[in-house]
């Protein structure tokens, strides 16, 4: 460093400074990982996990963009503690350089700032989602396209469940699996059905906010897709 220092003409200290004492830029650091801004990349370098993330995010995400850095918060239950795990591997994959797990009564906050969350989310938007319109960018479409069942997999670790359905015929009682998805936003419902339409598994609607997936081969297509949160 000294012979550095001589070379440029400064003091050494400013030299060290450059080379040791100063800070990780993680800014820039973030920005580099930003397939949007980024035009040698084009696509995310994950597109498995950004799938993922995004059906997690349209279901119990938070894209904050008022505070000076913007801060993207997905709610996971204290009951699933795989799922906060997968949710943090997931921004980290995506795009964060650092993760915080923020305990709430009942949940932890998987939080992550990052200049370029808004970049890679452009769904965000004052208000709930349920009253605003939720619509897809055209290169969202394409990797959903190519990772539908990550986008599902998302989609109910947040807003869905498999569950034991039991039924009664004729005195004799019935127990079968099935999936069920309930979201206020018909956009996000929509997407949902999209989505399950793509990979042939059939579903219905019970209710207008909730989604059912109750046959047998329509279940077992989506265990290879959803797997347990747990």
């Amino acid at each position: 460093m000294s012979e550095v220092a001589r070379a440029v003409s400064l003091p050494y200290a400013t030299v060290r400074y450059w080379c040791k004492d100063r800070p990780e830029p993680k800014q820039e650091a973030t920005a580099l990982r930003c397939f949007r801004c980024r035009p040698d990349i084009g696509y995310p370098t994950e597109p498995a996990e950004y799938a993922y993330l995004l059906g997690l995010y349209l279901g119990d995400g938070h894209l904050v963009t008022s505070a000076r850095v913007p801060v993207l918060r997905i709610y996971c239950s204290d009951a699933w503690p795989n799922l906060i795990d997968l949710c943090e591997n997931a921004m980290r994959a995506v795009l964060a350089n650092s993760v915080q797990r923020v305990q709430k009564q009942g949940c932890v906050g998987v939080q992550s700032y990052g200049t370029h969350w808004p970049c890679l989310l452009p769904q965000h938007g004052p208000g709930k989602k349920h009253e605003r319109p939720i619509i897809l960018a055209g290169w969202q479409w394409e990797i959903l396209t190519a990772q539908a069942g990550d986008f599902l997999r998302g989609l109910f670790h947040s807003d869905g469940c498999r569950v034991s359905n039991r039924v009664t015929v004729r005195g004799k009682a019935y127990v079968y699996p099935r999936y069920m998805f309930v979201n206020e936003s018909a956009d996000i419902m929509g997407l949902c059905q999209w989505a399950l339409d793509l990979l042939g598994i059939a579903w219905k609607m019970n209710r207008p906010n909730s989604l059912s997936v109750a046959r047998r081969e329509a279940v077992t297509a989506l265990d290879r897709h959803v797997g347990p949160k747990s």
